[in-house]
């Protein structure tokens, strides 16, 4: 079992920045493909950025150019730098952890899930 616990977020106002992070449990982390997603009220969880083991990124459009994934394998940690936020980026973001280490766009690759942390962007 991988225990996922997110931190970082909270309220900024629209231009602004955050860094979410999110520590992992286990031995295996730098095997894992990690993702982050997230979910406005009423709406489905929709996926942000994805890291694979390998160090391989892929980005949302709505996303790109503004948010960095990356990870640090030392300290079973990965990031998601948010740059230039958008009160459309209010929501509750999730890290989840995919044991093909391949990591998706697709949440219902990932295996593991944090509880998330909320974002909220003041315009």
């Amino acid at each position: 079992q991988v225990h996922l616990v997110e931190s970082g977020g909270g309220l900024v106002q629209a231009g602004g920045s955050l860094r979410l992070s999110c520590a992992a449990s286990g031995r295996f982390f730098s095997s894992y493909g990690m993702g982050w997603f997230r979910q406005a009220p009423g709406k489905e969880r929709d996926f942000v950025a994805t890291i694979n083991w390998s160090g391989g990124t892929s980005y949302a459009d709505s996303v790109k150019g503004r948010f960095t994934i990356s990870r640090d394998n030392a300290k079973n940690t990965v990031y998601l730098q948010m740059n230039s936020l958008k009160p459309e980026d209010t929501a509750v973001y999730y890290c989840a952890a995919d044991r093909t280490g391949l990591g998706t766009f697709s949440p219902n690759q990932y295996d593991y899930w944090g509880q998330g942390t909320q974002v909220t962007v003041s315009s």
